[in-house]
C-alpha cells in the first residue's frame, strides 16, 4: 500500500528539529531509521501530516565516555553499537544484543533511540535498558529532563516521551570488573523478533549472587523487570534448583500476546528457558 501524502523536513540541529516539532504539533512524527514508522504508514496505521527526519542531526549520533558514564546518541545505528570498541570494553551486552537484531541492512539504518522510543514490547533494547539501569535524556521546548528506563515504558507503543520531545541520548554506568551478562533470544529465524527473550546482568561474591537484574522481551505489554526472580537468587548460590525457582518466578509475571510466534503457554514456558540460559551464560562471564 501507499501512505497518504505528507510533508517532510530534514533539520541539521536538535534545536531546529524541536522547532519543527512545535510548529507542526500533533501532525508531526519523528523519523529515525524508519523500520517501524514507514511500514505503519504504508498500512495506514499511522498517518502523520509531516515527517521530521533526524538523520542529519549529528549531535544525536555517537558513543562517548563522559563523567564516568557511557553516553550514546539516540540516532546511533545498531551497526555503530556493534563496531564500538568502547562498548566492547565497557558495555559488551549492547553490542551483543545489536548483533541479534534483524540483518546487516536493517542494522545499518536502525537506531537505538528509535528502537527505544517506539515502545514496542517486541523490540530488544527496552529490556536491555532495564537491566543496564539506563537513563534517557529527553529534549523538549522547556529544556532537558532525565527519565530512568524503569519509568519510561508505560505500555505497548506508550512511553514517557511527550509529543513535543525528542530522545537525545542514553546514559549508562559501565560494567564493573567481573560483571556477567547475557541476552538469550528465542526466535523463529535469524533476524526475527523474539518469541521470548531474557536479559541478565550479574555479579558474584564467591559462589553466591551479589547483584542481579533480569528483564524480559515480548512477554508483556512492555519489557519488564523480573524482580521476584531476582530476589529468589539474591545472596544464594547458582544451583540448578535455585535457577529453576528464579525461572518460575519470571514465568509468573509473563502476560504475552498469542501470535504467529506462539501461544501464551508456549511463550511463557520459553521465557523460563531463556531466563535459565541467560543466568548460566552470565555466570560464566563473571570469572
Amino acid at each position: 500500500m501507499i501512505p497518504p501524502s505528507f510533508g517532510y523536513s530534514a533539520p541539521s540541529s536538535l534545536p531546529e528539529a524541536l522547532k519543527l516539532l512545535a510548529q507542526h504539533g500533533d501532525e508531526a512524527k519523528i523519523l529515525a531509521g524508519g523500520h517501524s514508522l514507514l511500514p505503519m504508514m504504508k498500512f495506514r496505521f499511522a498517518e502523520p501530516g509531516h515527517l521530521i527526519d533526524l538523520n542529519r542531526v549529528d549531535e544525536l549520533k555517537g558513543i562517548r565516555e563522559e563523567g564516568g558514564l557511557i553516553v550514546i546518541g539516540a540516532m546511533t545505528s545498531e551497526s555503530d553499537l556493534i563496531a564500538s570498541k568502547l562498548l566492547t570494553q565497557k558495555l559488551p551486552l549492547l553490542a551483543e544484543t545489536a548483533l541479534q537484531i534483524a540483518d546487516p541492512q536493517v542494522r545499518n539504518r536502525g537506531t537505538i533511540g528509535g528502537d527505544i522510543a517506539h515502545g514496542d514490547p517486541g523490540n530488544d533494547h527496552p529490556a536491555i535498558m532495564l537491566v543496564l539501569d539506563a537513563t534517557f535524556v529527553l529534549s523538549g521546548p522547556k529544556g532537558e529532563r532525565s527519565v530512568p528506563a524503569s519509568k519510561f515504558f508505560h505500555g505497548t507503543y506508550m512511553t514517557d516521551l511527550q509529543a513535543s520531545e525528542i530522545l537525545k541520548e542514553i546514559r549508562i554506568q559501565p560494567f564493573a570488573a567481573k560483571t556477567g551478562y547475557a541476552y538469550c533470544k528465542l526466535k523463529r529465524k535469524t533476524g526475527d523478533w523474539a518469541s521470548a527473550a531474557a536479559a541478565v546482568v550479574l555479579t558474584m561474591s564467591g559462589d553466591k549472587v551479589s547483584t542481579l537484574r533480569i528483564a524480559l522481551t515480548n512477554l508483556a505489554a512492555t519489557a519488564i523487570r523480573a524482580e521476584a526472580a531476582e530476589a529468589d537468587l539474591q545472596g544464594r548460590p547458582l544451583s540448578d534448583a535455585n535457577i529453576d525457582a528464579a525461572a518460575k518466578a519470571a514465568m509468573a509475571i509473563c502476560d504475552p500476546a498469542a501470535d504467529l510466534r506462539g501461544d501464551v503457554e508456549y511463550k511463557t514456558a520459553m521465557a523460563g528457558e531463556m531466563v535459565k540460559r541467560a543466568i548460566r551464560l552470565a555466570a560464566t562471564r563473571c570469572r
